[in-house]
């Protein structure tokens, strides 16, 4: 009596059973293409900016009541100290109001670009879906250096509203070259997203930390303040020294093109100096709580 011999489906005539479906591999090992023949591209960075930059956009026009807050909650606690200091400091306080609203208008984008990082990172670990950023072809770490790219222009455009109605508020007027402003602005904010890359990276490893690193926006007061301190190593410092240029760029009129070379030399190395360290303490911190098993725990 004969084996029963294995069941096998319809082949194409050669012995091999044909690719069921336009996304199974052709019998050549080339890539298929989709129903209609085409073979689909590749997304790459540029789709992916588009993309988290839409996403910012849908947040802003779906739920106003929350940017309209964040506005009004600024512009309060600038309303309390002009008008409080106005009334404890007098012409003290009138004679360095320019030094203040160039202070106040980058500590509004300090702050903005900080908690971009830092707190969406930290809901996505408490959402759960930490993971899944992990697992797309970008990589976790450039969707997220992206999305704080995204949330910055968003908070540039509220920050610029708030400097308008706190320059009519207290009758000052700013020199505001858009080149020279956007672009020593731009670079002193890069050194807080590196800052916020870190504190994303101990969020990942050690979960609930969040009153710790909300301090850290606090202590941006003292970062903006330590030009008037006059200290060379301050320089160093995360803002410091673009907090120095926005100063003489906002309030003395001073081109970009008339800051000294090592000016702007130093500019540019605190930025890729802080933001390059923050991206390393943040896969170091992703890397290790990828081995403890903790990645997706909360």
């Amino acid at each position: 009596m004969s084996a029963d011999k294995p069941k096998t489906g319809p082949t194409d005539g050669s012995g091999t059973p044909p690719a069921d479906g336009p996304d199974a591999a052709s019998v050549d090992g080339s890539v298929p293409g989709t129903a209609d023949g085409t073979t689909p591209r590749r997304a790459g960075y540029r789709h992916l900016m588009r993309a988290v930059l839409y996403r910012e956009y849908l947040v802003f026009v779906r739920y106003p009541a929350n940017a309209v807050g964040g506005i009004v909650v600024a512009l309060f606690f600038f309303g309390l100290l002009f008008y409080g200091g106005r009334m404890l400091a007098g012409q003290a306080l009138t004679d360095s109001i320019e030094g203040i609203i160039v202070g106040y208008f980058l500590w509004t984008l300090s702050v903005g670009a900080y908690s971009s990082m830092s707190n969406d990172i930290g809901s996505e670990v408490q959402w759960g879906t930490l993971e899944r950023h992990v697992m797309t072809p970008f990589g976790f770490a450039p969707v997220a250096l992206l999305k704080g790219a995204a949330k910055l222009v968003r908070t540039f455009l509220t920050s610029v509203f708030i400097l308008a109605v706190m320059l009519v508020m207290t009758g000052t007027t700013l020199s505001l070259n858009v080149v020279t402003v956007v672009t020593v602005a731009a670079l002193t904010i890069v050194s807080v997203l590196g800052l916020g890359f870190a504190a994303g990276g101990i969020t990942v490893l050690y979960k609930r930390v969040g009153n710790w690193l909300n301090l850290l926006q606090f202590g941006f007061i003292v970062l903006i303040s330590a030009p008037a301190l006059d200290l060379g190593w301050a320089r160093l410092l995360p803002l410091a020294h673009g907090s120095a240029l926005l100063q003489r760029a906002m309030v003395d009129g001073t081109r970009l093109w008339e800051f000294s070379l090592p000016d702007i030399a130093l500019l540019v190395g605190v930025a890729a100096g802080y933001l390059a360290g923050g991206y390393l303490v943040f896969q170091l911190a992703t890397r290790r709580a990828r081995r403890l098993g903790v990645l997706g725990d909360y």
